[in-house]
């Protein structure tokens, strides 16, 4: 019993131990390689994005940049991770009086807000490439995974409540949901200088939502 217990400290300073000055520096620079990448997939894409652009981005070799990330595809795939990590703090921070339908609007339009700020990572929908890394990617698919399972429990939800039409399926719906977040639309909302940030949300909102019958 007292050397079981004697253990127990030094496991507890052993899990709370503060990251040494190198393993912090190492973490500052994969954050701006991932921040970098973040930002010249929501610019350029997948495609037109090149390794030189991100090390140049974030002002170190590329040498150095392989020994964070061995590929573009595993670049993409930190930064998917980090925004679905956005997503999944977005999430867990909503009321949780709000009625179901209601929190699928305010995902909607804070996905919107995300893709206008140019903070959006974009990625194609189709590379097999970057497919099989990115279903290979076990962080990636975990959060995926949680973000679905609770954007499907408010949709069947809101279907039930009669806000949704119980008669599109409800992978339609979150298939609608998360195209929003990289919709065409928005883009060339904004390209016109006509509308508004919060106007070109609201409208592709209420399409999404409601439609383009007239009420």
């Amino acid at each position: 019993m007292v050397t079981t217990t004697a253990k127990r400290p030094s496991a507890l300073a052993h899990a709370t131990k503060k990251p040494s000055f190198r393993e912090q520096m190492h973490q500052a620079r994969e954050d701006a390689i991932v921040l970098a990448v973040n930002k010249l997939l929501a610019e350029k894409g997948f495609e037109s994005m090149t390794v030189d652009e991100v090390a140049n981005e974030v002002g170190i070799a590329k040498a150095s940049l392989y020994k964070h990330f061995p590929s573009k595809e595993h670049l993409a795939a930190a930064a998917m991770v980090r925004i679905l990590q956005r997503t999944q703090a977005f999430l867990r921070a909503l009321p949780q009086a709000d009625s179901a339908a209601s929190k699928l609007k305010q995902v909607a339009r804070w996905t919107m807000g995300v893709h206008l700020d140019g903070e959006m990572p974009l990625l194609p929908s189709e590379n097999s490439s970057l497919r099989a890394t990115l279903m290979g990617h076990s962080a990636y698919l975990d959060l995926l995974t949680e973000v679905s399972d609770q954007l499907g429990e408010w949709i069947v939800q809101a279907q039930a409540d009669g806000a949704i039409s119980r008669d599109i399926p409800a992978i339609v719906v979150l298939y609608t949901l998360f195209s929003r977040a990289c919709d065409p639309v928005l883009g060339f909302m904004k390209a016109t200088g006509q509308f508004s940030h919060d106007d070109i949300v609201e409208h592709v909102l209420r399409t999404c939502f409601d439609g383009l019958s007239a009420r």
